[in-house]
């Protein structure tokens, strides 16, 4: 049984995928953090680099865009053979000052700005148009009607063209594909026109990032239902799927919490994961990899030890593969099991974390096992992990640590006064940080408005971010006790 918990009514909107009564997948979409991925830019090509077969594109962003040689629509539609094309530099297809459309296909990191492509996708409900594309790709998720959906798309679609089908696309009917096409069709002339009263790169294409990445959760699922907490988003979601079973919730406490997901973020944060019969795990994520370190603990098992450490190992297999989906890690990951002598027992290992990420959305490469009995392994990184969104560096231990940032601190705040929404009270005293207040007083009239009280707050200094909710109360009460005037 799949659900899915959409919580949509504060500004940071969030949803899990929750398998067999275990949560499986977190994802987060706030303002300050949206993913730029699916956004297009008109753009300005500032540096070509024949070295690296690439560009760097202006985009109107703060970090230029990277762009390789091979996306480049003009490097696509060439009619040369691609053993010629590929012989060919980048400059042959692009140059300094030339003004291009892009889409992002990943997120700034770090230091490295987004990277583009100039082969942009439109998304439908069953397909994906691609204007100048020029090849037709099926759902590795479909394996019978692959060769029937090919000439379907070879059909409907122009020489420059590209069309990906969907998984959804094995219901529709041929006509239903074509009205579909013929509406992204009429979107990419839409962005033509738009790039005709540009002056200076900018964005010309915003994706809702948060209802697609719903959209693209339901059609993962079998069979399930939706509970969410945000009546207009159930109408759109009955409107869309009239056979999903979408539950609405509309209860004091946060949907989150209800459903046990605050306690598994909380879980997810931690250094620390805690396994069956006293095993555990320990996560250590830096910027250039992930290390994961399996331990027996208080495991002694009940035969020999090495069908102990089968056991602990194979339970951790499982939990490893949960939690990096959880935590959204991307990158190198090392994973080091307790050694094991057998090959038997290795491939085994092997075959139990493959298992796990057959139905992950996220490309992940199961390398294999060193030399040392350290499992590797690389999954695509394509926004910031969990941590990253939700941490910010500890600045008392000088960065060796991490600490929940204000912004997240604040936005638990807003959850936990929604569930005081139109109470009998006025106003609320809250002890907080100056950091969380500030990130709390752009929004503040808003979330006033949302819980029906007026906000006071106590400042206290802390090396970590936190609040407490003091005291409800009337205005003259409330404000007397803040200090503030009434």
């Amino acid at each position: 049984m799949e659900k899915l918990i959409v919580n949509a009514v504060s500004r940071e909107k969030r949803f899990a995928v929750v398998k067999n009564n275990t949560v499986e997948k977190i994802i987060f979409d706030r303002p300050e953090q949206q993913s730029l991925v699916g956004n297009i830019y008109y753009g300005t090509v500032t540096k070509v680099l024949p070295g690296m077969n690439a560009a760097f594109i202006d985009i109107g962003a703060e970090k230029n865009a990277y762009l390789h040689r091979d996306v480049l629509a003009s490097y696509v539609l060439s009619p040369e053979r691609s053993i010629d094309k590929e012989k060919k530099s980048v400059s042959t297809f692009v140059h300094q000052g030339e003004k291009l459309l892009v889409q992002v296909e990943k997120d700034t990191t770090g230091v490295k700005g987004p990277r583009v492509t100039g082969i942009i996708e439109l998304t439908g409900m069953n397909l994906i148009y691609m204007p100048q594309g020029r090849y037709v790709a099926v759902s590795k998720k479909i394996v019978q009607e692959k060769d029937h959906l090919r000439r379907i798309g070879m059909r409907l679609k122009t020489e420059e063209e590209g069309l990906i089908f969907r998984t959804s696309s094995i219901s529709a009917t041929e006509e239903e594909m074509e009205k579909e096409i013929n509406t992204l069709r009429h979107l990419a002339d839409e962005l033509n026109q738009k790039v005709a009263a540009l002056k200076k790169p900018g964005i010309l294409y915003q994706k809702d990032t948060f209802t697609e990445m719903v959209f693209d959760s339901i059609a993962q699922m079998s069979e399930g239902e939706v509970i969410i907490d945000d009546l207009s988003f159930k109408k759109v979601l009955d409107d869309r799927y009239p056979n999903l079973k979408v539950t609405y919730y509309n209860g004091k406490e946060n949907i989150f919490a209800v459903h046990r997901i605050e306690h598994e973020i909380d879980k997810a944060l931690k250094r620390i994961v805690w396994l069956d019969k006293g095993a555990y795990l320990i996560f250590d994520e830096t910027e250039a990899l992930t290390i994961i370190d399996v331990n027996t603990g208080k495991f002694s098992g009940k035969t020999d030890y090495q069908d102990t450490v089968l056991k602990t190992n194979t339970l951790a297999a499982i939990e490893i593969a949960r939690q990096l989906k959880l935590r959204d890690i991307g990158g190198i990951v090392l994973i080091d099991f307790i050694d094991m002598k057998s090959e038997k027992d290795r491939r085994h290992i092997l075959e139990t974390i493959e298992a796990q990420f057959q139905m992950d959305q996220t490309r992940t490469k199961i390398i294999g096992f060193t030399a040392l009995g350290i499992l590797q392994l690389t999954r695509k990184k394509t926004k910031v992990s969990l941590s990253e969104a939700l941490q910010v560096k500890c600045h008392v231990c000088d960065g060796t640590g991490r600490i929940l940032s204000a912004e997240t601190v604040a936005f638990r705040l807003e959850r936990e006064l929604m569930e005081h929404r139109n109470s009998d009270f006025e106003a609320v005293l809250i002890e907080t940080t100056n950091e969380v207040k500030e990130a709390i007083l752009p929004h503040l009239e808003m979330v006033e408005e949302w819980i029906r009280l007026k906000l006071y707050f106590s400042i206290q200094s802390s090396a970590q971010h936190y609040y407490v909710v003091n005291q409800f109360g009337n205005h003259e009460e409330i404000a007397q006790k803040a200090g503030e005037p009434y």
